[in-house]
């Protein structure tokens, strides 16, 4: 095997496989990256089993000014082969090797040898089929996956709800995620994608890691199911993530359809008044705010303390306040993910009593995004 190749755009390929590559892992070669040299391309690979991630390198792409005089493959120290790599001293780097898994890696007057494995002994990637593929646009997948996966559980007592709900019925995709003290929910209509049917449970950390690759990319992306995986391709890269099993409790009923008290503010601006008053609650021992809400006097009040340190009160602008009087409590925390996920827009807040799960709802759009916090006990 001998290949050479731009270092630079080799890096960028490099960096996009390490997100998968975990140190701690109970398989060892695990910890390694697959490298497999065609002859017009390379393959890299790298998986931590939950996810992996495959990035193809063509030497038809000029970028890459890839030369191969000889195929094959390998597995290689992935940390320790890309710090090498990224301090090499010349624009382009050759790997070669030789007899063996030992592999020479030389930039202008350097050379290491490292050690490697044989690629055979790398677990091998699922199959799977391309009979249901779905088109996501980059911005519309990003903002679903925002918007979603702050409710994710982090909690191991309940497995399932560190996943991402993900249904697909009748061209609407319907994403939630809670974590028993709140729920996100976002809905996108794929219109013209024809009969296909998912409905699978995607860990909330591979999404998140998926989010943090395709921001850098401008590719629509393809997604396909099987049984216990999901594969999304974008780009020149294949992201591959095992499915949660089980079932995922039916959330529907949660969401009320009606509401005694209603507020219309920025939230931008209330979401300032909430992180002020967070900064009192973080201290006390519950960590909660207060919201009063007194329609006849079109007042909003947000207030916090702290037996030790002192309380705060401000008064939230508005632009509708309507419905009953209202006193309730919230873990400031949920408010401030909440908010930050409906960017600058109007959102429309509904309660029902000091005691029930009450919505945000952008008021642009009320019926794709839900966001529900359930108070907090505080007599």
């Amino acid at each position: 095997m001998k290949f050479t190749i731009n270092r630079s755009a080799f890096i960028s390929q490099l960096n996009n496989v390490l997100r998968a590559i975990s140190s701690k892992t109970t398989i060892p070669i695990l910890t390694g990256l697959k490298m497999v040299v065609a002859n017009d391309s390379i393959t890299l690979t790298g998986s931590n089993s939950d996810i992996t991630i495959e990035s193809v390198m063509s030497a038809n792409d000029e970028n890459y000014e890839l030369t191969i005089d000889e195929p094959g493959s390998i597995v290689l120290p992935a940390r320790f082969f890309s710090e090498i790599v990224k301090k090499l001293p010349d624009k382009h780097v050759t790997i070669e090797v030789t007899s063996g898994f030992q592999a020479d890696i030389t930039s202008g007057n350097a050379k290491f040898q490292i050690n490697g494995q044989d690629a055979e002994n790398f677990p091998h990637l699922p199959e799977v089929e391309a009979d249901n593929p779905v088109v996501l646009a980059n911005d519309i997948l990003k903002e679903v996956i925002r918007q979603t996966v702050i409710a994710v559980s982090k909690q191991e007592s309940r497995p399932i709800l560190a996943g991402i709900h993900v249904t697909l019925r009748d061209e609407l995709l319907t994403a939630v995620a809670t974590d028993s003290h709140r729920l996100a929910q976002r809905k996108v209509n794929l219109e013209g994608i024809g009969d296909v049917n998912y409905d699978v449970i995607i860990p909330g950390k591979s999404l998140d890691e998926l989010s943090g690759m395709i921001s850098d990319v401008k590719d629509d992306v393809k997604m396909q199911v099987t049984d216990n995986q999901v594969l999304f391709i974008f780009g020149n890269t294949h992201f591959y993530s095992r499915l949660l099993e089980g079932n995922y409790p039916e959330t529907s009923q949660l969401i009320p359809d009606s509401a005694d008290t209603t507020i219309e503010l920025d939230a931008g601006a209330f979401l300032s008044s909430i992180d002020r008053a967070s900064l009192l609650s973080h201290e006390s021992r519950n960590d909660v705010v207060k919201l009063t809400i007194k329609p006849g006097e079109n007042l909003v009040r947000i207030s916090g303390d702290s037996p030790d340190i002192g309380m705060v009160e401000e008064d939230v602008a508005t632009s509708s306040v309507e419905g009953n009087d209202l006193e309730i409590s919230f873990n400031p925390n949920y408010m401030k993910d909440a908010l930050r996920s409906f960017g600058q827009s109007t959102v429309k807040v509904s309660f029902t009593s000091p005691l029930r799960p009450f919505t945000l709802v952008p008021t642009e759009d009320t019926e794709n995004f839900v966001h529900l916090i359930t108070p907090v006990r505080t007599f």
